[in-house]
């Protein structure tokens, strides 16, 4: 199979409604070019999962200026102002979560594990509806796993099955979501032939990808 399409293709395969995994933290490892794409295709009413809303003109944060977010789930917003003022306007529904939590879910989602047991929250309005655990004796929050519809994530460098390199902190987020959905996008820097990478330095394998797009190519 061809993994490698177009961004338009790519991008089309993410619908209304859909819960949307975007990697990157305030923008360093976010696919910026799919995140363009998805502003000029308009789709609305999508669930963001990230670990930040991004700034108002970077990564994930142009998709809170343009609204095509109806719930935003993130360890904080506070470089984005218009996410705040979605919220504190009941525009936008936002759930903070403390960012070991979330990427704890996340990592349960993919792995198929049935939550993640933490202290955190215990005692305070996070707790509120939420399932509490005793182990020996000790009390923990049960948080559920999340996965997505779709999971948008950024590689350097990329082979033609999808085992993917990154670099540096834009590894972040971007390994555990892509294998949290149904549907994995990645956009590379590089497209290389099967065998080209070391395969002590692939840092998430193929298997999880379903489409690939050169964005490399696209930056020029």
């Amino acid at each position: 199979m061809n993994k490698i399409v177009s961004i338009e293709e790519a991008v089309s395969k993410i619908k209304e409604n859909d819960v949307l995994l975007v990697g990157g933290f305030l923008g360093v490892g976010s696919p910026h070019h799919c995140i363009d794409e998805l502003i000029k295709q308009k789709t609305t009413g999508l669930t963001l999962v990230c670990n930040d809303s991004g700034f108002p003109e970077i990564g994930v944060g142009k998709l809170v200026m343009t609204k095509q977010f109806s719930k935003v789930i993130a360890s904080h917003i506070g470089t984005n102002k218009e996410t705040g003022r979605q919220m504190m306007e009941k525009e936008t529904i936002v759930e903070l979560v403390p960012q070991g939590t979330l990427v704890e879910q996340i990592r349960a989602g993919g792995y198929g594990l049935g939550g993640v047991l933490t202290k955190t929250g215990l005692g305070t309005k996070v707790e509120e509806g939420k399932q509490t655990v005793v182990v020996d004796g000790e009390t923990y929050l049960l948080e559920k796993p999340i996965r997505g519809n779709v999971a948008l994530i950024y590689a350097n460098k990329v082979d033609k099955f999808g085992n993917m390199q990154f670099h540096g902190a834009a590894r972040n987020f971007n390994t555990l979501m892509a294998s949290a959905a149904d549907l994995v996008i990645v956009e590379a820097d590089e497209i290389v032939e099967v065998g080209d990478l070391d395969p002590d330095f692939i840092h998430c394998p193929g298997i999880f990808v379903d489409y690939i797009v050169n964005g490399g190519a696209i930056r020029g």
